[in-house]
């Protein structure tokens, strides 16, 4: 399928934000264009931005209900009750309940964790879990990452003594459960400025609460950055306003001084002497701290994270790579197996959505297969197995398409849900599947955009490469951390050529490395194009013009730093 190209336009508004930085800042207009792409219009917001400050943070009781939760935590302590620290299976869940246990565990010994059993307890807080806290002697939940629905449950735990603070960042229903504190930025009555947290960020608000109240130093909860940068990176939640100050100085913790277990992860990750981004996490750290809870047990995790032994911890995270690797391999088959049921069934290539269910699937890869489907066929995704008697599903959209939306219009049919936009989790009786697809399928059909169907790169500015010098792409350096909203800037420059030696490389020469020039210049960059072997046609050869859009990296060889192209697409210049 063919890329789509968007060049991003600036508003009237928006170009008059741009001319007043050109002039405050004294920096390239393309620089400027991007400030003002990210919602920044003002010299000082600027300054903020490239100069992130741990005292820009919020004041963590704009939180509803925390005074609530700090005062109940504090009479816990003061009367020595056993407090369970709860939290979802994920990597979200995992990192909140270890920041939380690992800063109250300075203070106070009465505490243990519970991470639900995936297949046997499902998403959330479950009965299970309530009565492990009965039997155990906890009256008091800290609940993470999940329980934001969770109505019911929260009753039945107050029915058997047990208070519950919630701590969740999901959508919220119109009525909250009645627990003792609900924390939940999301929330409608919200009176928080950032609505975007990740569950480990509403945990780690939670713990600036509490040190604020009893006088602590800040001091005393900055070591927990790093677990909170890998809950924002690995959860794809905006890496704007507060998660970019948390993830900032959550990655400088990470590579200066991560935790034990981290640091495990890290080595076997074989990242060790990197400069750790938030790349790395996506794609390195958080899958395997989240194939503890897809393979085996969340627990692991949260042990691993918890851990003050090294030798523990490399053990740990030694059998959490193996996780890894498993999951893998499943979920590779899980999506083949997938492909070849779409690919067999002719009634999908008229369908505007993918709902596909087989009650043998790993409920712990679901959710990645759901992503790859969506990638793959440019559709939103829903993959739903058998777990409990219930068919359960995880759900991944395309760009700009709300999914969560599009799964509460059938709500009627659903036995639970929760989820953002972009990714949504489910539960329903097995007969309502089928017509669960045709409804979800004409909600689709109703509210996607052309565009949505559409594979597209958002390009941020075409640019030239004379306009890529060293004080351009120091700057540009400093936009970092990215993620979404904030995503590292695509350029694109047209018709460049081929400089006269651009060459297959690989094992299989499925990559392109390029030396490139544009007409009347002088400029030869660098780049690589990986898995574009293909399109290495005669035109390049012949040193016809091409287009190209690319992101900007820094590349070190033998000690020297240069400035190179990644190449993200490419298209003849007619």
């Amino acid at each position: 399928m063919t890329n789509n190209w968007i060049v991003k336009e600036l508003t009237t508004e928006e170009s008059e934000h741009t001319e007043h930085l050109i002039k405050d800042l004294g920096i390239s207009p393309i620089l400027c264009k991007l400030l003002v792409q990210r919602g920044i219009h003002t010299m000082e917001e600027a300054k903020n931005f490239f100069r992130p400050q741990l005292s820009q943070l919020h004041d963590p009781f704009l939180l509803n209900d925390m005074d609530k939760a700090v005062a109940r935590l504090n009479k816990a302590m003061r009367k020595k009750e056993k407090i369970l620290i709860y939290g979802d299976y994920d990597v979200d869940g995992t990192t909140a309940v270890a920041v939380v246990y690992k800063f109250l565990q300075q203070f106070y010994s009465s505490i243990d964790s519970y991470i639900p059993d995936r297949y046997e307890e499902g998403y959330g807080i479950s009965y299970k879990g309530i009565d492990y806290a009965a039997e155990n002697g906890f009256s008091l939940l800290i609940v993470l990452d999940c329980g934001i629905k969770a109505i019911e449950k929260v009753r039945y735990a107050k029915e058997k003594g047990i208070d519950i603070i919630i701590c969740d960042h999901h959508t919220p229903d119109e009525i909250l459960p009645d627990a003792i504190a609900v924390l939940d930025p999301k929330r409608v009555d919200s009176t928080y400025p950032y609505p975007h947290l990740s569950g480990c960020g509403v945990g780690f608000k939670l713990i600036q609460a509490f040190a604020i109240n009893n006088q602590i130093d800040f001091d005393n909860i900055t070591p927990f950055l790093d677990l909170l940068a890998v809950s924002i990176a690995s959860d794809i939640v905006p890496i704007t306003g507060e998660n970019r100050i948390l993830m900032f100085f959550g990655l400088k913790q990470l590579n200066a001084n991560p935790c034990v277990g981290l640091q495990a992860i890290i080595d076997v990750c074989g990242l060790r002497g990197k400069e750790i981004t938030t790349s790395d996490i996506v794609f390195k750290i958080g899958p395997r701290i989240n194939a503890s809870g897809r393979m085996r047990s969340g627990n692991e995790a949260v042990e691993l994270l918890v851990s003050k032994n090294l030798s523990f911890a490399k053990a740990k995270s030694d059998c959490i790579d193996q996780y890894n690797q498993e999951r893998k391999d499943l979920d590779k088959k899980t999506t083949d197996d997938a492909k070849d049921f779409i690919q067999g069934n002719e009634d999908f290539e008229h369908r505007n959505s993918i709902v596909v269910y087989h009650p043998e699937w790993s409920k712990g890869v679901i959710g990645i297969v759901a992503s790859r489907l969506s990638e793959l066929y440019h559709k939103p995704t829903i993959v739903l197995t058998l777990s409990n008697g219930f068919a359960t599903g995880s759900a991944r959209s395309v760009t700009g398409f709300d999914i969560y939306k599009a799964i509460e219009s059938c709500r009627d049919l659903l036995e639970n849900f929760g989820g953002h936009m972009y990714a949504a989790g489910l539960t329903m009786k097995e007969d309502n599947v089928s017509i669960f697809t045709e409804r979800f399928d004409n909600y689709v059909r109703e509210n996607i955009t052309e565009e949505q169907t559409q594979p597209q790169i958002d390009i941020d500015a075409i640019i030239r490469f004379s306009d890529i010098t060293p004080k351009f792409f120091n700057i540009l350096q400093q936009f970092a951390p990215y993620g979404p909203e904030n995503m590292k800037p695509i350029f694109a420059t047209h018709k460049v050529t081929d400089f006269g030696s651009s060459r297959l490389v690989g094992k299989e020469l499925e990559h392109l490395k390029l030396e490139l020039t544009e007409p009347n210049s002088e400029n030869v960059m660098n780049g690589i194009a990986f898995g574009m072997g293909e399109k290495f046609s005669a035109h390049i050869k012949d040193l016809k013009p091409i287009d190209i859009c690319y992101t900007l990296e820094e590349n070190v060889f033998n000690g020297n730093k240069t400035i190179q192209l990644m190449i993200k697409d490419m298209k003849i210049n007619e």
